[in-house]
């Protein structure tokens, strides 16, 4: 049996070599499908099957809110979790922020870098390359621990690997601090694709970055992380820390009123980013799946047309003793070779796109790092996936030559014009069913990017300029920072072509700003459980709103008038002013927020996006510059000059009146590149799921059209000298051809309506009954019916009785 299997091989390589344009095509195909599907199984795995690479990794739990869209705790809530627990083995906090980095009186490099509470690297259990790690003995207090780990891509890029940093000082935000240690290379924190270049202890936060969170309860701006005891279950912990936020809303009602908390899975921000991640890669994953089906039922419907063409000579080989099974054997040799050859293909060129995704930084403002490499799984699933390839085609066709019969075959090919459906044909409907699917989903996603380029965001980035001033990285603390940013608004507002500038603390779709509750005017009950919303809130400067172009719907915009000794004052968009007055007039009345601050409504300005584009209105709220102490903004410049003019004359108002403080100067439209990333990926990943899938069904349609005009171009040229015209003989030649591409484009966009639930999973208001999505899917099916149909039409079309009758 393994001798005559080897035999079949070699048999089956003499036959793919007689056939090279056959055994390229479908290498190619299987190949590029298989390379498709390893991709993205290569994505799913380093973003959602993969652990983080840490000692019992399987035992570390995120900790998150209950409410939906909180999911950090403040830094009170974390030390009362860690220390009143009894499930947890011990539980830590950290942050992501940025940071100055300067090395005897240098320009300070603008660096990401976790803050840390002090057991970070003892929980984890990570040993250091170099030095030593900071423990929590270290904790001695606010700004108690000036202690700095560099990560070993920081320590070899910044510090060119030089082993005598250890002991010495760098300055961190102009402050001195010490490094003692260099983390393993394996080791990039407890983020999947945010890599750190270093590592600092949190409670010198006041002192880096001029915040005051530490002693604030109210402020949720830390992730926890914590390690379940042995033995202990993930809904034993859950139930631990939520009897222990039971115990804290009893103490702090005002806060923790409504504390609860859930334990998911670590390493992509929890479920911020963990479940829209999840639910995008599986549902890209299923349409790449697809893909594969559709180059598996391609290559089936060619080995069913090369096992028609054999049919004379397997019948004859039938009749004269040979097996079924040994000629199904043959063909299943012929289908090990090419899945062979694909599968080898697929593994190669994934290796590379798997590289080049590795080495790709799609944002370079953010230290994005997506390793995906080959692994055991992916290998695996590469078997999987060419077992099935290899198996599948046969499967479909052996029914071919289950049915071979010398007799049928020696009567020719004519057939009768209305013969009952062959697998030909269901493969080939089936092909273009899968096809028109990818096609629709294609066209949901450009419609998706579409929106998402022309979608309201309630501010206009055209002809604006951004430039970041981080005042914080020099040192400078929050009540430094209205008169610098007020002496910097105004040196900005006289370079020439300036039509309007402003500074806000944080951009839109940038991270959103802060949240706070907001409570009616007369509230004497301050429990989150009794705000009727949760509001965004920013600080701005006066020229912010015509420099951002932002609608002011009534009442008046924030002027030099609005100063800290004057009452407190705010505008708030159009969904806080119904939440909180309904249809009645808002201007002129208030509201207060947590910790009893009461402000006067001045103005209502219109909605816009504040955290994802794709979100629904949300309430948010602005306050002046001169009330708030705020030592973070970003100068938002709208201006009639060239961009490259406007940046150099900017640069030099920046170093003039915020020495010390690293410079990012960036046109807003490109600030946006990170909240439109999704839509682009999903766009391009489609696009190119539906392309690969019209040219895998231009293929079928194209052998299934020339092998039914092969077959038939006697009858054909017999039908033409009894007087058929042309259009007769082309509807005999390809009619059951487009009857399938008819009903197989009908099936596909049918399935695109079930799949949308699917769909809206990737795509930002997916939906397939836009007019430009079944208008894009009804032409492209047309066109590649025509492109793969054109050369069998002409030559049916061409049938020449005479020649045809002499030659047979």
């Amino acid at each position: 049996m393994k001798n005559s299997f080897w035999n079949d091989l070699r048999i089956a390589a003499r036959r793919l070599r007689k056939s090279p344009g056959f055994t390229l095509t479908a290498t190619f195909t299987l190949g590029i499908s298989i390379a498709v599907n390893l991709v993205v199984f290569g994505l799913l795995n380093a973003g959602i099957l993969h652990p983080i690479n840490l000692p019992q990794s399987d035992r570390l739990f995120e900790v998150e809110q209950r409410i939906p869209g909180l999911i950090t705790q403040s830094y009170p809530d974390f030390l009362d979790f860690r220390n009143r627990n009894s499930a947890f083995t011990d539980l830590l906090a950290f942050r992501f922020d940025r940071a100055g980095v300067s090395k005897d009186g240098d320009s300070p490099t603008r660096s990401w870098y976790y803050e840390v509470s002090c057991n970070y690297f003892d929980l984890l259990g990570v040993q250091p390359a170099l030095g030593r790690f900071f423990h929590a003995r270290d904790d001695r207090g606010p700004n108690s621990a000036p202690y700095i780990v560099l990560s070993d891509a920081f320590w070899r890029a910044r510090f060119a690997a030089d082993p005598h940093i250890l002991g010495s000082a760098v300055e961190i935000n102009q402050h001195p601090y010490t490094v003692i240690g260099v983390a393993p290379p394996a080791f990039h924190g407890t983020e999947l694709f945010l890599w750190p270049d270093f590592w600092a202890p949190i409670v010198d936060a006041p002192e880096l970055t001029g915040l005051s969170f530490l002693d604030q309860r109210y402020s949720h701006t830390l992730f926890v992380l914590g390690r379940l005891k042995s033995g202990v279950s993930e809904q034993q912990g859950t139930a631990d820390l939520n009897s222990v936020a039971v115990q804290l809303s009893g103490i702090y009602p005002q806060t923790d009123d409504r504390l609860g908390v859930r334990l998911v899975v670590p390493g992509l921000l929890g479920d911020a980013l963990g479940k829209p991640a999840r639910n995008f890669l599986l549902g890209v994953f299923f349409f790449a799946l697809l893909v594969l089906a559709a180059a598996c039922v391609n290559l089936a419907s060619i080995f069913a047309a090369r096992t028609s063409d054999r049919a004379r000579e397997l019948s004859v080989r039938v009749a004269i003793g040979c097996s079924r099974w040994h000629l199904v054997r043959q063909l299943l040799a012929e289908s090990v070779l090419l899945s062979f050859l694909g599968c080898v293909l697929g593994a190669a060129t994934s290796a590379v796109l798997m590289r080049l995704i590795s080495n790709w930084h799609p944002i370079p403002e953010y230290p994005i790092h997506v390793i995906v490499a080959l692994d055991g799984r992916i290998i695996a699933t590469a078997f999987a996936l060419a077992v099935l390839a290899s198996v599948l085609p046969p499967l479909l066709t052996a029914r071919e030559i289950m049915d071979a019969d010398a007799r049928h075959a020696m009567r020719g090919p004519i057939e009768p014009a209305f013969r009952r459906l062959s697998i030909r044909d269901v493969l080939l409907g089936l092909q273009v069913t899968i096809c028109a699917l990818l096609v629709t989903s294609a066209f949901v996603g450009l419609r998706g990017l579409q929106r998402s380029l022309h979608t309201q965001l309630g501010f206009d980035p055209d002809s604006v300029e951004l430039a970041q001033v981080s005042l914080w990285m020099a040192g400078y603390h929050d009540s430094d920072a209205f008169p610098i940013e007020q002496r910097l608004v105004e040196q900005t507002e006289r370079i020439p072509g300036v039509t309007a500038a402003g500074t806000i603390n944080s951009l839109p779709l940038q991270g959103g700003g802060s949240t706070t509750s907001v409570f009616r005017q007369g509230t004497s009950d301050f429990r989150d459980s009794n705000s009727i919303a949760q509001a965004s809130f920013f600080t701005v400067s006066p020229g912010y709103l015509p420099a951002a172009r932002m609608a002011l719907l009534a009442g008046r915009n924030f002027t030099s008038a609005d100063t800290h000794d004057t009452p407190r004052v705010a505008l708030i968009n159009q969904t806080l002013a119904k939440i909180l007055f309904d249809n009645e007039l808002a201007v002129g009345r208030h509201f207060e927020t947590a910790g009893k601050q009461s402000y006067e409504i001045i103005g209502v300005v219109g909605n816009g996006k504040y955290n994802s584009i794709t979100e629904d209105p949300k309430p948010a709220m602005y306050r002046p510059l001169a009330q708030v102490n705020d030592n973070t903004a970003y100068l938002v410049v709208r201006s009639t000059r060239n961009p490259a003019e406007l940046r150099k004359e900017l640069a030099g108002v920046l170093a003039q009146t915020t020495p010390n403080v690293p410079i990012k100067i960036e046109s807003w439209a490109d600030n946006l590149d990170l909240a439109r990333f999704p839509a682009r990926v999903a766009t391009a990943l489609l696009g190119m799921m539906g392309l690969l899938a019209g040219v895998l069904a231009a293929t079928g349609i194209f052998g299934m059209a020339s092998y039914a005009v092969a077959r038939r171009l006697r009858e054909l040229g017999i039908r033409v000298a009894l007087g058929a015209d042309r259009l007769q003989v082309l509807r005999s030649a390809l009619g059951r051809t487009v009857l399938l591409l008819v009903g197989g484009s009908l099936a596909g966009l049918g399935l695109g309506v079930a799949t949308s639930a699917l769909l809206s999973r990737i795509v930002y208001q997916a939906t397939v009954y836009d007019p430009m999505v079944l208008i894009g899917t009804i032409a492209s099916m047309i066109m590649i019916g025509i492109t793969a149909a054109a050369v069998p039409a002409r030559r049916a079309m061409r049938a020449q009785p005479a020649l045809l009758l002499r030659d047979n």
